[in-house]
C-alpha cells in the first residue's frame, strides 16, 4: 500500500500538471462528441480541500468485490467471481451468507449489483446466456445471516463477457431500478422492445409499475451503452454514471422515458432528441462505475481512472478529485447507515495490479 500512495503522489503531481494544459487536449477517437456540452474532467481540481476524512481499511482480502448493501445495520458485500454474498463482522471479519446458485462468472459477468429491502437481499447476476434479477429471502440474525428461498423476478436480460451493466437500487419511490448495459449489440438500447442498453424499473414484486413512462414496459430511460451507478438526491432527482466507448464516460440526470443517445451519439450531442450528459470524461480519467450521494455531492468511484470524483449537486458541471491512484481501481460507493461513504477496490477483477492485501473495503468520514 506505501508504494501504491507513493506512485499516487507523482500522478497527482501529474494530473495537476494536464489539468494546465486540458484547454488544447480534448480527447479524441472515433465517435467523440465536438467541443460543445459539459467539460470533461480535466477541469476538475485535484486534490482540492474537502470534508472527507483520511480512509480507514475496514475489511480486506476480498475478491472481485462489485456491491455493497445494508441489511439494517449489517453490511453485505457481494464478490462477482465467487458469487458469495459476505456479511462484515465489526471486527472486520467476513461471514458467508450463502452462494448464489446459478452464476456464471465470465468477462465483466457473475454476480454484480445486491440491495437490500424488507428482509430480501435482491440480485442482478449473469446465468447461462442471460442477466437476471431474483430476490431471497435474508435468515436468521446479524453475525449469521444465510440466504433463504429465492425466486426469479425478471429474466431474459441481455448478457454478454462486457457491457452487462448490473447495479440495482431501491429509489425513494420505493420502487427498484437496473441498469442494463447493450451487450455488445448497440441497436439494441435504441429498441424499446429490448431489455439491453437500459435502466428499468420494477415493482419489488417483479411487476411493471403502473406509472413506467411506457405502457406495459419496464424500462425507465434507454439509449444507454453500459450504465454503472445510480443514486438520488434529496429532491427525488435521479443520477447515473455510464461507461463510454473511446471518447466519453457520462454522468446523467435521469429522466423518465428519457433518450441518452446510444449508439447514436456518444457524449453530449447538442441534438434535442437526445438527454446530453451534465458532465463527460475522457475514459483513462474515469471509467465510472459505482455512485452514492451525500452532503450535497455525488461521489462516483473510478475504475480506470483510480479516483474519488466528487461532484456537487448545485453546480453539476464542476468536480473534485479525490484519492487519485491512492487505492487503484474503485468499483463501488454507498452510504452507510452512519453516513460515512464506503468504498470498494477492484484490484483483483482481473484488470487491476493487486497487492498483497487487496480488495479493500473503504470507510471514509464526511467531516
Amino acid at each position: 500500500m506505501a508504494g501504491r500512495r507513493a506512485a499516487a503522489a507523482l500522478a497527482v503531481a501529474a494530473a495537476v500538471l494536464l489539468a494546465s494544459c486540458a484547454q488544447d487536449a480534448a480527447p479524441g477517437g472515433e465517435g467523440a462528441s465536438g467541443s460543445s456540452g459539459p467539460m470533461p474532467s480535466q477541469s476538475a481540481e485535484v486534490g482540492a480541500p474537502s470534508g472527507l476524512g483520511e480512509p480507514t481499511v475496514l475489511a480486506q482480502g476480498l475478491e472481485a468485490p462489485w456491491s455493497i448493501a445494508f441489511h439494517g445495520e449489517t453490511a453485505l458485500i457481494a464478490e462477482r467471481d465467487t458469487a458469495r454474498i459476505l456479511e462484515l463482522g465489526a471486527d472486520g471479519g467476513t461471514h458467508e451468507v450463502g452462494v448464489v446458485p446459478g452464476v456464471e462468472a465470465a468477462g465483466e459477468g457473475g454476480l454484480l449489483g445486491i440491495a437490500a429491502h424488507e428482509g430480501h437481499l435482491y440480485v442482478y447476476s449473469t446465468g447461462a446466456g442471460e442477466n437476471r434479477i431474483e430476490r431471497y429471502e435474508l435468515e436468521g440474525e446479524p453475525g449469521a445471516l444465510a440466504l433463504g428461498a429465492g425466486e426469479t423476478l425478471l429474466d431474459g436480460i441481455p448478457a454478454a463477457a462486457t457491457h452487462n451493466g448490473g447495479r440495482i437500487d431501491f429509489g425513494p419511490d420505493g420502487m427498484l431500478y437496473a441498469t442494463t448495459g447493450d451487450a455488445g449489440d448497440r441497436p439494441a438500447a435504441q429498441d424499446l422492445d429490448s431489455l439491453a442498453g437500459k435502466i428499468l424499473r420494477l415493482t419489488p414484486e417483479g411487476e411493471v409499475p403502473a406509472d413506467n413512462p411506457f405502457e406495459g414496459s419496464y424500462v425507465y430511460s434507454y439509449g444507454h451503452r453500459n450504465p454503472q451507478g445510480i443514486a438520488w438526491a434529496e429532491d427525488g432527482t435521479m443520477l447515473a454514471s455510464e461507461f463510454g466507448q473511446d471518447a466519453w464516460d457520462e454522468l446523467n440526470v435521469i429522466e423518465p422515458g428519457g433518450n441518452y443517445g446510444w449508439p447514436e451519439v456518444e457524449g453530449a450531442a447538442g441534438d434535442e432528441a437526445y438527454v446530453d450528459p451534465v458532465q463527460q470524461w475522457a475514459p483513462a480519467d474515469a471509467s465510472p462505475s459505482g455512485i452514492a450521494i451525500a452532503a450535497g455531492s455525488v461521489y462516483i468511484g473510478n475504475l480506470r481512472g483510480e479516483r474519488l470524483r466528487e461532484v456537487p449537486l448545485d453546480d453539476l458541471g464542476s468536480a473534485r478529485e479525490h484519492l487519485v491512484g491512492e487505492y487503484g481501481r474503485l468499483r463501488d460507493v454507498t452510504v452507510a447507515p452512519d453516513g460515512a461513504l464506503w468504498v470498494l477496490t477492484n484490484e483483483t477483477d482481473g484488470r487491476g495490479d493487486p497487492a498483497a492485501e487487496d480488495d479493500l473495503l473503504l470507510e471514509i468520514a464526511l467531516r
